[in-house]
């Protein structure tokens, strides 16, 4: 690794210790070493093993892709819709999406369009979805009903929900028109 390259991960580390409002010893206790290391890595001054960069992203809840990735942090990222995929994934299995963001590290929120496919196109079982992250929804269009720990609950245009994903849930459709919800998935903190 360069310097620049070990400055930049040091940068990262250090904003992000700050941002969880941690001292370097309490990061080093929990990553299993010396404060002295710690401090090194953050200014720059040292390389360090990719299991002990693992360990101080685990003890700051950050990703060690988001410390290694050497894109420049931004206050805006704008997505035009021309160069975004329209739809990803397949209709067949009930949905497909259109990412509208990437996440950013520190907002850990990823806003979404999730199109429900139609009823008849609809070859999907009633299998639900868990994942570790609260789940905000508003439907922009048509109409789904909302399996939610084992209870339907039909949403329509301008309805909005926000739960857990570690509970069981699935979008369904109601109708054969297709129905656009946005969806943004949450980082639990």
């Amino acid at each position: 690794m360069s310097s620049i390259e070990l400055h930049k991960i040091g940068e990262k580390i250090k904003y992000a210790r700050r941002r969880e409002d941690k001292t370097q010893q309490e990061i080093a206790d929990a990553s299993n070493i010396s404060k002295s290391l710690l401090s090194k890595i953050e200014n720059g001054q040292t390389a360090s093993a990719i299991a002990t960069l693992s360990r101080i992203c685990d003890a700051l809840h950050i990703q060690l892709s988001w410390v290694l990735d050497d894109k420049e942090e931004q206050d805006i990222v704008i997505q035009k819709k021309s160069n975004r995929p329209q739809k990803v994934g397949d209709e067949s299995m009930g949905y497909s999406y259109e990412i509208l963001a990437n996440r950013s590290q520190y907002s850990g929120i990823e806003p979404t369009i999730v199109h429900v496919t139609p009823k008849s196109l609809n070859l999907r079982d009633e299998k639900t979805y868990t994942h570790s992250q609260d789940e905000f929804i508003y439907i922009l269009e048509g109409e789904i009903e909302l399996l939610y720990d084992g209870k339907k609950q039909l949403l329509q245009t301008g309805d909005s929900a926000y739960f857990a994903g570690s509970k069981p849930h699935l979008f369904l459709p109601v109708d054969e028109q297709e129905a656009r919800v946005l969806t943004c998935f949450i980082d639990r903190v």
